[in-house]
């Protein structure tokens, strides 16, 4: 058994005690979504001409725009918010995401045609979809669940929005202590954005949930667009390998 100090410290046997980062009301650190959306923005830059959704520069330099009041707001971690802020995060996600699915479509007229001449370099930018894919639904989960990073670590538990994923941690409570210790009622553990990429991720590989559920409609659509996208992106660049083959 172990013992929960008032000051928020977990008192363990011999003695040891361990803090709970959530305790501090620090929030989570600004700069993983910063580079998440940078890297986004680098991976559309690098796309071939006919794949781009207008001028080159546009898209990054809007993201880039509506990344700047965000950084403004929160400059090291995400602890204030407000509906301003709030909507500027969303409307920039959508953007990404959005122009991505619109490269994806302008990627299968280019590999399905018969007159392509390049087919490396659209196999390429097909690797850069599929990134730019985890990326961009990584961070859709990230800013929805639960009601965003902000109201993530400065609500209480009890004031959190319903959930719309189901973690490993947040069932794990009556496992051995080992593992107990570190779920979200025993430590109030909360998902940061590195979770919610290893989500996005085993979902575009595995076109499935692996070990986070989906609870709500909205995570469920979410889901499936970004499977159906990875199986189109993968099928493409399979097809297209054979054909080289032959």
């Amino acid at each position: 058994m172990t013992a929960e100090h008032p000051s928020g410290y977990d008192r363990r046997p011999g003695g040891l005690q361990r803090r709970h980062p959530r305790h501090d009301r620090r929030g989570e650190a600004r700069l993983p979504a910063v580079i998440a959306t940078l890297t986004a923005a680098f991976l559309y830059l690098a796309l071939p001409e006919s794949l781009l959704v207008g001028p080159r520069y546009v898209l990054p330099a809007l993201e880039g725009l509506l990344l700047i009041p965000l950084i403004a707001v929160n400059p090291r971690r995400l602890t204030r918010q407000n509906r301003f802020s709030r909507t500027l995060s969303l409307v920039l996600v959508g953007v990404i995401g959005i122009s991505n699915l619109i490269v994806l479509g302008l990627l299968v007229r280019a590999l399905v045609s018969t007159e392509v001449k390049d087919g490396g370099s659209l196999l390429l930018a097909a690797l850069q979809v599929w990134a730019t894919d985890i990326i961009v639904f990584g961070l859709a989960f990230w800013e929805l669940d639960r009601g965003g990073p902000v109201v993530r670590t400065q609500a209480p538990r009890s004031e959190l929005p319903l959930a719309d994923f189901r973690f490993s941690q947040d069932e794990n409570h009556d496992a051995v202590e080992e593992i107990a210790d570190g779920s979200s009622r025993s430590s109030d553990w909360t998902p940061a954005l590195i979770d919610y990429l290893y989500v996005s991720v085993t979902n575009s590989t595995a076109f499935s949930p692996t070990d986070t559920m989906p609870l709500t409609t909205r995570a469920k659509l979410l889901m499936s667009v970004e499977s159906i996208a990875a199986l189109i992106t993968s099928l493409l660049v399979i097809a297209r390998a054979v054909g080289a083959l032959h």
